[in-house]
């Protein structure tokens, strides 16, 4: 059997970072995990192409060729997805789906021969073992979870991994807490399930093996979901892992704000080599986040615990949200505010959206709320349903928090507040590569002498003369302001 694995291109989101990407000569942010995984849970004597469309093109020879063509896709990906369809078709080949968009609108792909959905350890090889016998369905799913003792090592060898600028592993699936916009839990339950430390550990080997040297990204959606077993097992264990092998990777991953309360676990992660965190803030409005049951944010001091996190040896990169019932006009000022205030560099605002499956999406659906269209996207200024705010006033207020934020001189100002609080672990601060050195002297142009907010980009790089350690990082983030600026469409230099 000959099976080609297809992954869609992505549109230039926040965190696609194709601006930034071309700095340091890579193609895509991260390989699609997913579908490496299923590539690993295929017979082993079935032929694979894998063709990534955010670094590669796929060829009417590709699709020819197959005797399957496997796609996996987010919701994001959705208007690259009905392409590939409709090439399938057009050529007549068959076509093997599933991920979070098929999950999400199956009826939307009843063109699709065969829908895999949920988890593909349990609906993959009951498809499998159909397709063997001659009689496939159209649709497989299930209610149950998967033992994640059981998933396979991601076939990370099929890809060219140098066109990547990080690799990605999963320890957990799953969370905790019930945030009424997110379908987390609607795709992977509240109770955390995990890999053993012994199978990350591999995985950990198996990069190193292929001779990855760089940034490696834990997808889970909140990997402190089970802090006892991190800080008795795996943490530990990782840290001696780097250790051993003289810091081969940095690692970044996503957490909830209770990890600023766990100085252990903060201390244990930094040594393991994590030096960046995602975590969803969400709103400076008490009331938005009591709206939401974003309980684990509530009666907090938020930019503290911002600021703790930092001084651990962690950057926090971070989510917000405007477009709740709850919020008034002054929450704009507010949220600029405090992402200043927080040094939150990355800062990804988006207006508030309601995925299918949420306790959100239920409740704006009875009021007769829910717009037809979604694009997946929370920071194209685009919404599923009729906020109480007027549209014209939210819209607008969103527009003046992302044009505010990451002009030049308040993002400029944000990265050196940052680098003040931040206390970087210089053991595990990770290694420069050719690829850094190259972006800095690209980033001497583009943003020294090209870019009309130059002269922040030389104070940040004076600055940091002083303070070399931080040298590297300040010319990323420096970098990944340049993309965010281009994402949201921001030129002026106020």
């Amino acid at each position: 059997m000959k099976i080609l694995l297809v992954s869609p291109d992505v549109p230039a989101t926040f965190w696609s970072f194709k601006s930034a990407l071309k700095f340091i000569s890579k193609k895509s942010s991260l390989p699609p995990l997913g579908l490496l995984t299923v590539a690993a849970m295929l017979p082993d004597q079935w032929e694979r192409r894998f063709v990534d469309m955010t670094n590669a093109v796929l060829s009417d020879r590709d699709i020819q060729w197959a005797d399957y063509v496997f796609i996996s896709a987010m919701y994001v990906q959705k208007s690259y997805v009905l392409k590939i369809v409709e090439r399938c078709k057009s050529l007549k080949a068959k076509m093997v789906a599933g991920g979070p968009l098929f999950t999400a609108v199956p009826e939307e792909f009843e063109d699709v021969d065969h829908l895999i959905l949920n988890e593909a350890e349990i609906t993959l090889p009951v498809f499998l073992d159909d397709l063997a016998r001659g009689c496939p369905k159209h649709i497989y799913r299930t209610d149950q979870w998967a033992d994640m003792t059981q998933t396979p090592i991601p076939r990370w060898t099929d890809i060219p991994m140098k066109r990547y600028a990080a690799m990605s592993v999963q320890y957990s699936r799953g969370c905790p807490f019930d945030c009424d916009f997110c379908n987390v839990t609607t795709l992977f339950g509240h109770k955390i399930r995990t890999k053993t430390t012994d199978q990350v550990l591999l995985e950990l080997d198996r990069l190193y093996e292929a001779g990855w040297r760089s940034h490696v990204f834990f997808v889970d959606d909140n990997f402190i979901g089970h802090a006892p077993k991190l800080k008795r097992d795996l943490l530990p264990r990782m840290a001696e892992w780097m250790r051993k092998r003289r810091y081969p990777f940095t690692f970044n991953t996503q957490a909830s704000i209770n990890l600023a309360d766990d100085e252990e676990l903060m201390d244990l992660m930094a040594r393991a080599g994590f030096n960046c965190v995602f975590i969803g803030i969400e709103s400076p409005n008490e009331e938005s986040l009591v709206e939401c049951n974003k309980r684990q944010n509530q009666g907090r001091d938020l930019v503290a615990c911002v600021k703790t996190i930092q001084r651990h040896g962690m950057q926090v990169q971070a989510g917000f949200i405007v477009g709740f019932d709850s919020d008034h006009e002054s929450v704009f000022d507010s949220l600029i505010r405090f992402i200043q205030h927080s040094g939150v560099v990355t800062a990804m605002v988006g207006l508030l959206n309601a995925p299918m499956g949420t306790r959100l999406y239920s409740r704006l659906d009875s009021e007769d709320r829910l717009l037809p269209d979604v694009s997946g996207d929370n920071t194209d200024f685009t919404m599923n349903f009729t906020p109480r705010m007027e549209s014209s006033q939210l819209l607008a207020g969103y527009r003046r928090i992302v044009t505010t934020i990451y002009a030049p001189r308040h993002y400029y100002a944000r990265v050196r507040m940052f680098l003040k609080d931040y206390k970087p672990l210089a053991k595990t601060g990770g290694r420069l590569h050719y690829c850094d050195v190259k972006a800095f002297f690209k980033s001497i142009w583009q943003l020294g002498i090209a870019d009309s907010g130059r002269r922040y980009y030389w104070r940040l790089l004076f600055w940091t003369f002083r303070h070399p350690r931080h040298l590297q990082l300040a010319i990323t983030l420096a970098i990944y302001g340049f993309h965010f600026r281009r994402v949201f469409g921001v030129t002026n230099t106020a």
